[in-house]
């Protein structure tokens, strides 16, 4: 196993870091590792805003749900699906291109090149020796963030990644078996099967945070995921990501 295979493995999320920032030759760099990302149709639909102001990162922080290690860390990226360029780049080249760009596929492929870009990013990261963490909570109020980053219309705040010096490492959560996420030929479709699998999947993560704890909390993941989504959470998603000239067609 090489050290790039070593280091996808060995990921969990890390919410305590070292009262240390990045130096800019590592921003540089994890931002450079992004970029190699690959990326549809050479589109590259996305920009990252780096955040290194203290009093930002608070107020970030608050409109992620009062999260502190939004606050407290390293550097905070915040990735967006951006297609303002390309709207730059229809006048510039006296191309109509407001139909494609506003299109569902083109928001797509929006989505997918900043999580391609995100996930190098991340792995660059931890081969630093750094810690990372998604910030999903930023969608929590889009609104908050657009004013407070200044982000134009068709570009979209999708998620953060804090990063820095690890002060505490968690245990790495199992996840789901390979039986259960990788389909041969074609999807599995039989139920008993699939329902087997994660009842399996259950009994570990029970077993995984009832030793975490100390026997405080077992719940399953289903139990865990069906919670979750019996809350209607960011319900106003549509809406803002239209108003924002983006995912018309």
């Amino acid at each position: 196993m090489n050290e790039a295979i070593t280091t996808i493995l060995n990921h969990r999320s890390i919410r305590h870091f070292e009262d240390k920032q990045l130096s800019n030759e590592q921003i540089k760099t994890i931002v450079a590792c992004a970029q190699a990302a690959s990326t549809s149709s050479f589109i590259q639909a996305y920009s990252i805003i780096g955040i290194k102001d203290k009093e930002k990162k608070r107020k970030l922080a608050v409109l992620a749900g009062n999260q502190e290690y939004v606050a407290e860390n390293g550097h905070l990226f915040v990735f967006c699906a951006d297609l303002n360029r390309h709207d730059y780049i229809g006048n510039l080249e006296g191309k109509d291109v407001t139909t494609s760009i506003e299109s569902t596929e083109k928001f797509m492929v929006a989505l997918i090149d900043a999580s391609l870009a995100a996930q190098n990013a991340a792995i660059a990261a931890e081969s630093m020796g750094l810690g990372i963490c998604y910030i999903g909570g930023i969608r929590n109020n889009l609104e908050g963030v657009k004013e407070l980053l200044k982000t134009p219309e068709r570009v979209i705040p999708l998620f953060g990644m804090t990063v820095g010096y690890p002060s505490k490492i968690n245990d790495k959560k199992p996840r789901l078996p390979f039986e259960h996420i990788y389909h041969e030929e074609e999807y599995e479709q039989d139920k008993e099967v699939y329902l087997c699998q994660l009842q399996d999947y259950n009994q570990v993560i029970s077993n995984y945070y009832e030793e975490r704890t100390n026997g405080k909390r077992k719940d399953t993941w289903t139990e865990q995921m069906a919670n979750m989504l019996e809350k209607q959470t960011r319900m106003y998603m549509k809406e803002f990501v239209q108003k924002n000239k983006m995912n018309l067609r």
